[in-house]
């Protein structure tokens, strides 16, 4: 790529000393010694110098982290690979710039039935994000429940991801006819998020959890201690792994018989 733009590695080495300065960062710079140890023997750059290398060469970083093996886009099929404990907002569907969707499904495919969607795609195909545009909304975020939170289990347990919506951050009062009908809030507190269903009352907000949690309810200052993201509108939700531990009952000690 050097030799194609027509740099000496000179010519490299001062470009890069120019961006050192910029930032105030010496990492940034690559003398000719370590960019011919980069071209010749497979040495691999620091991010620091990857970044000048891209920014020279007139390059996409993320082009250059593929030549190492390194594509973000494959980010998302690793995050199984670990479980935080406390639930978080996820940012990490803002790494891909692509994304693998269906592109044509079976013509029996219905929305009105339960269905296998493996065996209805009868191809997927690589998208760049950029053509999913008309249907980015930007109300939307993304949390995941973490693997100790059992504030709404089991109704959500640890592990499922859930759709925001912000602009539904006003907790609504009403009578609700079933767990489902009732709205679930994303909150944000001083100690992390939970996910659970809430009451205002003056300057206090109760956080309810399920009634089959194992977690306490807990009432907290509004807006100081904790503030309410959106409320949850969508859930991807996985089934099984998860055991609330409750603490055995003290064994109950016999009267002597007289």
């Amino acid at each position: 790529m050097r030799e194609s733009l027509g740099y000496t590695m000179r010519d490299v080495e001062t470009g890069s000393i120019q961006v050192a300065r910029r930032l105030g960062n010496d990492e940034f710079a690559i003398p000719p010694s370590r960019l011919s140890d980069i071209e010749t023997k497979g040495v691999v750059p620091s991010i620091f110098r990857l970044y000048t290398l891209a920014a020279i060469y007139r390059s996409d970083y993320r082009a250059l982290l593929s030549w190492y093996g390194v594509d973000l886009n494959d980010m998302a099929a690793d995050l199984g690979s670990a479980r935080p404990n406390r639930s978080h907002l996820t940012e990490v569907s803002g790494v891909a710039t692509e994304a693998k969707i269906p592109v044509r499904l079976d013509p029996g495919f219905s929305l009105s039935r339960t269905t296998n969607m493996a065996r209805m795609i009868e191809q997927w195909g690589v998208v760049p994000l950029t053509y999913l545009s008309t249907l980015a909304d930007d109300r939307y975020t993304y949390g995941y429940i973490g693997t100790e939170d059992f504030t709404m289990y089991p109704l959500l347990p640890p592990g499922s991801f859930v759709q925001i919506d912000e602009t539904k951050n006003r907790v609504v009062e009403g009578v609700w006819r079933s767990e489902m009908e009732r709205p679930i809030y994303f909150v944000e507190t001083r100690a992390g998020f939970v996910c659970s269903w809430c009451n205002v009352s003056g300057d206090r907000i109760i956080l309810q959890s399920h009634p089959l949690s194992p977690v306490s309810i807990r009432t907290l200052k509004h807006p100081q201690e904790a503030e309410v993201i959106g409320q949850v509108v969508g859930a991807a939700i996985r089934f099984g792994g998860w055991q609330v531990r409750y603490a055995e009952p003290e064994p109950k000690e016999c009267a002597e018989l007289t």
